[in-house]
């Protein structure tokens, strides 16, 4: 379990969002107002922003809590970015990779965060680990749920999937195989947020004027703005426009296979298209979602 936040919006630092908010990230750490699952979130966090000009994120990642390192409020202060995603983190199971386990996981461009568990880890997830090429089990940055869950998204994303289809594939598949996971995903290219509410709350803040919006697991502070996310439900986002999809709640054919049926209620999802997180579908502004 953890909470996590992503942002898009007009460059900032990235304390903005994370230690400013009366009830940020920062603060969530410990005294969270809406986690359902574990009380506290101290085993390890971390931040990854995108500079101006470098599409490959920079990462800060530490096994410890956020309240502890004492170098995170200076670089919260002078790292000024236009997207971000950060995560604190409640290990599932306790282990032994130490900052490795805490997200955000990355790959290229990409960043990615699990808020939640994967019920009867490892075991559960052995068939779906069998669909991995071997060098993806191998180069794993962690042997936690959510490093698993990570590489099938990405074998997803590499394999040409938009990215809502990548995320709404791998629910399904992990949800088929271990019913009663929490599922809540978040990813961001630095020009899209993409996030799944399974099992576990899921919130936004679009700000259309500003070419902003926040994906977080809570509000950061009580801006009556913020729109609550219904379980299975699928967030694709750009600056301006936020677009909700219900996920169906089937289980996958073929779980190792990238050719199943479409399982998004639009399958426009299966053609990828520039710069849209949902590969082509029409998108509600987001100052009229749709929910």
């Amino acid at each position: 379990m953890c909470r996590h936040l992503a942002r898009l919006g007009p460059e900032e630092p990235i304390g903005r969002a994370l230690v400013d908010p009366p009830h940020g990230l920062y603060r969530q750490s410990w005294a969270p107002r809406r986690q359902r699952y574990g009380t506290v979130n101290a085993d390890g966090f971390g931040v990854g922003w995108y500079a101006a000009g470098d599409p490959v994120p920079a990462r800060y990642r530490r096994a410890g809590p956020i309240w502890a390192d004492l170098s995170f409020a200076d670089l919260a202060r002078v790292v000024r970015s236009t997207a971000l995603l950060a995560a604190v983190r409640d290990a599932t199971l306790a282990g032994a990779d130490a900052e490795a386990a805490a997200a955000p996981f990355a790959a290229g461009r990409w960043l990615f965060s699990h808020n939640g568990a994967v019920t009867g880890w490892p075991g559960s997830l052995a068939g779906a680990a069998r669909t991995l090429p071997p060098q993806d089990l191998l180069t794993l940055e962690a042997r936690n749920d959510s490093a698993l869950v990570w590489a099938l998204v990405l074998a997803r994303l590499r394999a040409g999937d938009a990215p809502a289809q990548a995320l709404a594939d791998t629910v399904l598949e992990v949800a088929g195989a271990a019913p009663g996971s929490r599922l809540n995903l978040l990813l961001t290219d630095g020009e899209t947020i993409t996030a799944t509410a399974w099992g576990d709350s899921l919130w936004y803040l679009a700000e259309p004027g500003h070419g902003s919006v926040v994906v977080a697991s809570e509000p950061y502070d009580d801006d009556p703005r913020w729109c609550q996310v219904p379980d299975r439900t699928l967030l694709a986002a750009h600056r301006a426009d936020v677009l909700l999809t219900p996920l169906k709640d089937l289980s996958l054919k073929d779980p190792g296979s990238h050719d199943h049926d479409p399982v998004l209620q639009d399958p426009s999802l299966k053609d990828p298209g520039l710069g849209d997180p949902t590969g082509g579908l029409a998108s509600a502004r987001a100052e009229e979602p749709r929910t």
